[in-house]
């Protein structure tokens, strides 16, 4: 379920794609020689390009050398997970079609083909942008980020539903950080049977975790000049009898 809610600025396509990637710990992936998962075992070079460290047992290495020449010959799989437990956890899912080959003793995945899959629908990255394209500066902390302030400032979280309109906190039974990048930070609101998520941009991108903190700190100040919305003081009202 959707919320009214104004979304603003908010990372490209091509940039969340690699924001994605370069957070992910594990992944899937099919080849010719079948399906395997890896934990830990890839790493991202600047231009896109995978590079996986795999087990010794592993078909990956064979399935490399047999691929055809310049065709797809792989496909690998990253789920982009919620850090913060809540009700459906995976925000998006990567797939990135393309070549295994040997490169400097190790196996090297060349992409041709990505797909961003979100709640919103599924959508193909153009390969240009994704190459050029950077992750978030703040997508390898985001994890780290959003939990920290899930456990140790849950009041901060409460404050800041003082900027969620409040059709949108209408039967709200819990809010909880969902995501955040150098544009904004987004809530996710959890109902009985259905959620939304709403947007609070920054006043500007914020590009290191300091300037992120102060962003932060602008957002709560914004929020204590604010009015709780009903909806909420009669839900927090309700709960707390």
């Amino acid at each position: 379920m959707g919320d009214s809610q104004t979304w603003t600025a908010r990372p490209g396509t091509a940039e969340r794609a690699r924001s994605v990637l370069a957070a992910a710990w594990s992944c899937t992936v099919t080849a010719e020689g079948g399906r395997e998962e890896l934990v830990g075992a890839h790493t991202v070079t600047d231009d896109g390009r995978v590079i996986l460290h795999v087990p010794e047992d592993s078909p990956l290495p064979a399935a490399a050398i047999c691929a055809p020449r310049g065709e797809p010959s792989a496909v690998l799989e990253f789920a982009d997970v919620a850090p913060v437990p809540l009700r459906n956890r995976i925000r998006a899912r990567l797939w990135l079609a393309g070549s295994l080959a040997h490169e400097d003793g190790r196996i090297a995945f060349r992409v041709t083909r990505v797909v961003l899959r979100r709640p919103s629908g599924a959508e193909l990255v153009d390969l240009d942008e994704f190459v050029a394209a950077a992750p978030d500066p703040l997508a390898t902390a985001e994890a780290r980020l959003l939990t920290h302030l899930a456990d140790a400032h849950p009041d901060a979280v409460d404050r800041l539903t003082r900027l969620v309109e409040p059709e949108s906190l209408h039967d709200a039974a819990r809010v909880v950080p969902l995501a955040v990048d150098r544009h904004g930070l987004t809530l996710r609101i959890e109902r009985t049977r259905s959620h939304g998520d709403v947007r609070l941009p920054f006043h500007r991108p914020a590009d290191t975790l300091a300037q992120l903190t102060e962003r932060i700190h602008v957002l709560l100040a914004q929020a204590a000049s604010a009015t709780r919305p009903r909806a909420l003081q009669r839900q927090r009202a309700d709960g707390d009898g």
